[in-house]
C-alpha cells in the first residue's frame, strides 16, 4: 500500500486543498521576497508598484505574515524537540501499537512493516490483514495493567525493547451521561485515557536509559468539541490530550531524556467501522477522513523521528480557539452539533461490557498466571 503523493487528498477537493493553496503561494516567502525584489530594484518592477499601490502594499503584508508563520515554525519546532537532534536506525527500532489489529493503527502496521520495521501489535481483537514477518501480534488486554506487565515482559525477552510506542487503541459507545453505564464509561476511559499510562510506564524507561524513542499520542479534536452522546468520548480524549502534554514537560523536566520525542495527534472523523453512523455537517471545512490518510500521517511523523503535533484535517488548527470563545457561541455549537451522532451504529470492540469486566475481575482474582494465559504470541 504506498503512500499518498498526489496533489489532492483522496478525499477530493476540501478545504484542506484550498489552505495548501494559501500556504504554498500567498503565505510563501520564497515566493512573495523575490516579487518584491523585483519590485524595488528594477525598472518595470519600480513603474508595477507605482503604478499599483495597493497591489504592492499587500505583497509586504502577506511577506511579513509568512515570514512571522516561517518564524513561528521554526521556533516550535526547535523547542518541540528540546534543540537537539537524534538518528534512528530503522533497522533496530522496534515499534508498540495498541488497537493496530485493524482501523487506522492496522493501516499504520502495514506501512511500518512494508519498510522492515519490527512492529508488535497489542489488541484484543485478531488482525485483520495478512502479517509480514517483521509484525508480532500479542492478544493483550489493554485495560489490564497486570495483562500488559505481562505481555510487556514478553516482548522484551522474544522482540527487545520498543523504542517507538504508539497508544493508538479507542473505543467509543455513543450513549448519553444517563442511558450509559458505570462500566460502558469505565471501558471508554480505560481504552482511550488509562491505557495510555499503563504502556507508558513499562516501555518508557528504556528510551529515558538510552535518551531515545517516541511516544505517540492519538487523541482527537474531540478533546475540544463534546457533543451529545460523545461526552465520555471527548472526556477521555482531552485527558489524552493532557497526558501527552504533561508527558513532554516532564520527560524534559523530570527524567533528562530531550531526545525521547513525543507526538500528539488531533484527527477529525475517520471512516473506520468506530464511527457507523455518524454524522459530518460540515463536509468541506472538516472532511470525513479516510483511515489511511490518518495513518500515512502517523507514519511519516515517525519516521521524521521528530515530535510534533498533528491535526487532521488542517481546518482543525482554527478548533483549539473555541475554549476562548464567548460561551453563546461555544453553547450554540455544540446544540447544533446535536446531530452528529443521532444515528451513530459504530461497531462495538467489546460487545458485552458486563461479561468483559466480569470475567476480567475473575481471572485478576485468580492471580498473574490467570492474566499471563490470557495473553497470546503469534510468532513470525
Amino acid at each position: 500500500m504506498p503512500m499518498h503523493n498526489g496533489f489532492l487528498p483522496r478525499e477530493g477537493f476540501k478545504s484542506d486543498t484550498v489552505l495548501k493553496i494559501i500556504r504554498n503561494t500567498a503565505l510563501n516567502p520564497k515566493l512573495i521576497l523575490p516579487l518584491l525584489l523585483l519590485a524595488k530594484y528594477t525598472k518595470k518592477g519600480q513603474d508595477w508598484a507605482i503604478l499599483h499601490p495597493t497591489a504592492h502594499s499587500r505583497l509586504k503584508t502577506l511577506l511579513a505574515f509568512g515570514l512571522i508563520r516561517w518564524i513561528s515554525n521554526y521556533f516550535s519546532h526547535g523547542v518541540l524537540n528540546n534543540w537537539v537532534d537524534d538518528k534512528y536506525d530503522w533497522s533496530r527500532e522496534i515499534v508498540v501499537i495498541t488497537g493496530g489489529a485493524g482501523g487506522i493503527g492496522g493501516q499504520v502496521v502495514q506501512l511500518l512493516a512494508e519498510k522492515g520495521i519490527k512492529v508488535v501489535v497489542l489488541d484484543i481483537q485478531p488482525l485483520t490483514y495478512p502479517a509480514g514477518p517483521t509484525v508480532h501480534y500479542f492478544k493483550c488486554d489493554i485495560t489490564s495493567p497486570k495483562t500488559i506487565a505481562a505481555v510487556a515482559r514478553e516482548i522484551r525477552q522474544t522482540v527487545g525493547n520498543p523504542t517507538i510506542l504508539i497508544n493508538n487503541a479507542g473505543v467509543v459507545q455513543g450513549r448519553t451521561i444517563l442511558d450509559a453505564s458505570e462500566r460502558d464509561i469505565r471501558f471508554t476511559f480505560d481504552v482511550n485515557t488509562f491505557a495510555h499510562y499503563w504502556t507508558t510506564k513499562e516501555f518508557l524507561p528504556s528510551m529515558v536509559r538510552a535518551n531515545h524513542g517516541m511516544v505517540v499520542t492519538v487523541a482527537s479534536v474531540a478533546a475540544w468539541v463534546t457533543v451529545p452522546n460523545m461526552v465520555d468520548y471527548a472526556a477521555s480524549k482531552a485527558a489524552a490530550h493532557s497526558f501527552h502534554e504533561g508527558l513532554t514537560a516532564e520527560l524534559k523536566t523530570r527524567y533528562n531524556a530531550p531526545r525521547v520525542r513525543t507526538v500528539l495527534v488531533n484527527q477529525g472523523y475517520t471512516t473506520t467501522p468506530l464511527f457507523k453512523g455518524y454524522h459530518n455537517d460540515s463536509p468541506f471545512l472538516m472532511p470525513a477522513l479516510e483511515p489511511a490518510t490518518v495513518a500515512e500521517a502517523i507514519v511519516r511523523q515517525v519516521l521524521s523521528g521528530k515530535s510534533n503535533q498533528l491535526l487532521l484535517p488542517a481546518f482543525a488548527n482554527t478548533l483549539p480557539v473555541l475554549a476562548g470563545m464567548p460561551h453563546w457561541y461555544q453553547n450554540r455549537l455544540r446544540s447544533k452539533n446535536q446531530a452528529i451522532m443521532a444515528n451513530f451504529s459504530g461497531r462495538k470492540v467489546v460487545e458485552d461490557v458486563d461479561r468483559f469486566y466480569d470475567e476480567k475481575e475473575r481471572a485478576e482474582g485468580e492471580g498473574a498466571d490467570a492474566v499471563a494465559a490470557s495473553t497470546v504470541l503469534v510468532e513470525k
